[in-house]
């Protein structure tokens, strides 16, 4: 299935955050800054920060009603049209957002699957950010996310496209079954490519995204995987041996990188990829010592 992509307006985004109480606040705020990372790197300009004190999430907005009211006047300032929740909404959330905001509203889980999306770039990925996608909006086809795709592009709109939210569940289920027959195939490929190797030393490499997994991974191999200063330039498992002048031959395996709330969708639908950590002899655990955390 080819995934389609919308050229829209670039989002002008204010970010959403909650912390259940007010000696959480800090911890909620380096994930609304983390968020912000990711806003970024889905192309979108992030024009301010919210954060409320609650003790659990408002049933029908996520924050309170009040707050609701106070940040569509900022985007009307701000000149905003998209509001971004470092949470998962509910359906019923997302669609009274939307229609009391009048603007694009994007969930975390939604915003980190776009993202996985624009960077896909070999088949196996392709098909397990579909199938992420999919189990993702699955639940959302009646209402709100059908609505969502015909409305609105950029974020959220980059996968199995519009045509293919609107189809009913039936489709969407012979599809996810289509693509887990699919990957199953390329699991069995992968083990093969495994056994090929089972008498060398195996380290992977892990760690959070962005830490510098794929750097280290190139100077160890001589390799030339793509790199960047941004989240989630790896989507797939990468495995070489290490270069000449070693007595031992050990064989690397760059990884995807973690990251706080990473929807459950991903994680299911990358398994296969994740597979070579629980096969390595040695996790190297890589961090970035810049970062506070």
């Amino acid at each position: 299935m080819v995934i389609e992509y919308n050229k829209p307006e670039i989002e002008r985004a204010i970010l959403i955050g909650l912390a259940p109480n007010s000696l959480l606040k800090k911890e909620a705020q380096e994930s609304l800054n983390e968020l912000e990372r990711l806003a970024q790197t889905a192309g979108a300009e992030v024009l301010a920060q919210r954060m409320q004190v609650r003790r659990k999430q408002n049933p029908a907005f996520y924050v309170g009603s009040g707050l609701v009211k106070e940040i569509k006047g900022q985007l009307l300032e701000l000149e905003g049209n998209c509001v971004i929740f470092d949470d998962q909404l509910s359906p019923a959330q997302q669609r009274n957002l939307e229609k009391e905001l009048e603007a694009k509203v994007v969930d975390r889980p939604i915003l980190i699957l776009d993202i996985f999306a624009r960077g896909a770039r070999t088949a196996a990925s392709r098909l397990q950010v579909e199938l992420a996608q999919l189990e993702y909006t699955l639940p959302r086809l009646t209402g709100a996310w059908a609505h969502f795709s015909r409305q609105y592009g950029g974020i959220g709109a980059k996968g199995p496209g519009e045509t293919q939210l609107e189809i009913d569940r039936r489709q969407v289920r012979t599809r996810i079954s289509h693509l887990k027959n699919k990957l199953t195939k390329l699991g069995v490929q992968r083990e093969t490519q495994r056994k090929r190797r089972q008498n060398l030393f195996k380290i992977a490499l892990v760690g959070y995204t962005n830490a510098g997994k794929s750097t280290l991974f190139n100077r160890l191999t001589k390799s030339q995987i793509q790199t960047a200063d941004k989240l989630f330039t790896t989507l797939d498992s990468t495995t070489r041996e290490m270069s000449l002048g070693y007595p031992r031959k050990v064989v690397f395996s760059d990884t995807v990188g973690f990251i706080k709330k990473l929807p459950h969708q991903l994680v299911e639908s990358f398994k296969s990829t994740l597979e070579e950590v629980s096969r390595a002899d040695l996790l190297l655990h890589v961090v970035d010592c810049s970062d506070p955390r």
